[in-house]
């Protein structure tokens, strides 16, 4: 098994881990151009457990989400380049517009989100809370996103033309 799973698998490895004590970490989102302010993000996600899954939306969820433009990386590159960053160690691809089937099977001890989600808003809060697991918010690294980057390439490339 590679470190890109099926939500079955998850539930196993969740399992499996619980069994010897282990915290399990849940975050999710689009992951559409890495960039430092998502490496970051995850590292710190990491800290709060001993496992980092990734739920990561699909192509065709992501374009539903952001636009009939995105994503610009198809999900197997943004499943492969995520699942080989130090802090991750499982990540799975979700067809659904949010996480909350896959947090619902897995109930991960801690769910994690960027601190530009207010914790009442987080999907999947009430559901990992009743299981007795945490919501934790994590502030954002300042002036780093995917649409500013998409901007700039925009621009460069307008002006160079």
């Amino acid at each position: 098994m590679g470190r890109v799973v099926s939500l079955e698998e998850l539930v196993s490895i969740r399992n499996s881990l619980r069994s010897n004590g282990k915290r399990v970490v849940f975050t999710n989102g689009c992951f559409d151009l890495l960039h430092r302010g998502h490496v970051e993000f995850l590292n710190e996600a990491k800290r709060f457990g001993d496992l980092l899954v990734v739920g990561l939306n699909s192509d065709a969820s992501m374009s539903r989400i952001k636009g009939k433009n995105r994503p610009i990386v198809p999900q197997e590159d943004r499943a492969f380049v995520l699942s080989n960053l130090a802090a991750v160690d499982y990540v799975a691809i979700f067809e659904e517009d949010t996480p909350l089937e896959m947090i619902s099977a897995l109930l991960p001890d801690v769910l994690v989100k960027g601190a530009d989600w207010g914790i009442d808003e987080v999907v999947g809060k009430e559901v990992v809370e009743c299981a007795g697991g945490l919501v934790r918010t994590i502030p954002l690294v300042p002036n780093r996103s995917t649409t500013d980057i998409v901007k700039k390439i925009v621009k460069d490339f307008r002006d160079s033309g």
